[in-house]
């Protein structure tokens, strides 16, 4: 089994710590481990993506993909508790800590579980947010992306963030190529929000 964020691998030796950020107003405490994405402190460009996250209908279903140890996700619910939020990783640690920092932040409208990409994930959403997992190659990023659409009702969007220097030009021609069209909501440190939605219908798709 391999080291990386994006890969399963359960016996490695356990570095546990914490990381905090403040969120509209709102203090969360998140316990990280080795073996899990941005372990040692809250990622910019999640950070980033929170910063531009706003949600129009109050009772949206939301999938964070490639939660990690649940940063995305838990805000989102937090901050919106009239949604539905559901976290999905491949990493068994992350799965565990998301699910314990959800306790840990008393969040009660989320839930995570395991999932190869959208294997394990039934019906769709208004909302994907992602940071992907880069490394682990353009194929997984562009799933992300294609099957995303898929999962998406009409008129939802997905939001994500990535480095320029990571991919951001292709994947932003990748994005609109699916969706036709993408938006760049913010960019910041080389980081850049990307975010693309689905037509209402397949007739003003092709319009």
């Amino acid at each position: 089994m391999g080291n990386q964020y994006f890969e399963n691998n359960p016996d490695l030796t356990s570095r546990r710590m914490e990381v905090s950020h403040r969120y509209k107003d709102v203090l969360f405490v998140f316990s990280t481990d080795a073996g899990v994405f941005s372990k040692s402190e809250m990622d910019v460009g999640s950070a980033l993506l929170l910063d531009n996250f706003s949600m129009h209908q109050p009772h949206a279903r939301v999938l964070d993909v490639g939660c990690g140890y649940g940063v995305l996700g838990i805000m989102i619910a937090k901050t919106n508790p009239a949604s539905e939020v559901l976290m999905i990783d491949v990493n068994e640690r992350a799965i565990a800590l998301a699910k314990e920092n959800m306790i840990r932040n008393e969040v009660s409208n989320a839930k995570c579980f395991l999932s190869d990409l959208y294997q394990s994930v039934n019906g769709d959403f208004d909302i994907i947010v992602s940071n992907p997992p880069i490394r682990a190659g353009k194929a997984i990023v562009h799933r992300i992306f294609s099957e995303g659409y898929d999962r998406l009702k009409p008129g939802g969007f997905m939001m994500i963030v990535i480095r320029k220097k990571q991919g951001a030009p292709s994947a932003e021609r990748k994005l609109f190529e699916i969706f036709e069209n993408v938006e760049t909501v913010d960019r910041k440190k080389g980081y850049h929000i990307f975010l693309s939605r689905k037509k209402t219908s397949e007739l003003s798709k092709s319009l």
